[in-house]
């Protein structure tokens, strides 16, 4: 029985070019869609986290057919949707004392 020479060579991963920031689109290429694993990265997020939200429809994503990605703009939603104002220090609460027995 012959040897398959493409089973018995070790294929490398594709070397992606590292993620750029969120904003950043090339001129000779169109947008960048980020992979769950590139947006997880770039958010600072766990990848499950992100997953889990877009499953739920919960933040903006992108189906390329079956593939979840995120877009520049996507990934600028998620985050304003995410940021809240700052808001004023709460002061203490007095708790109030049960009235003596009589």
């Amino acid at each position: 029985m012959p040897s398959n020479p493409s089973r018995s060579r070790r294929r490398l991963p594709p070397s992606a070019p590292p993620p750029a920031r969120a904003g950043d689109q090339s001129d000779d290429q169109g947008p960048r869609l980020y992979t769950p694993a590139e947006a997880a990265a770039l958010l600072r997020v766990p990848e499950s986290w992100l997953r889990r939200r877009a499953g739920r429809r919960q933040i903006p994503r992108t189906f390329l057919g079956k593939h979840l990605r995120f877009s520049a703009a996507d990934l600028d939603a998620i985050i304003a949707a995410a940021a809240e104002p700052a808001t004023a220090r709460r002061r203490a609460r007095r708790t109030a004392h049960p009235p003596p027995p009589t």
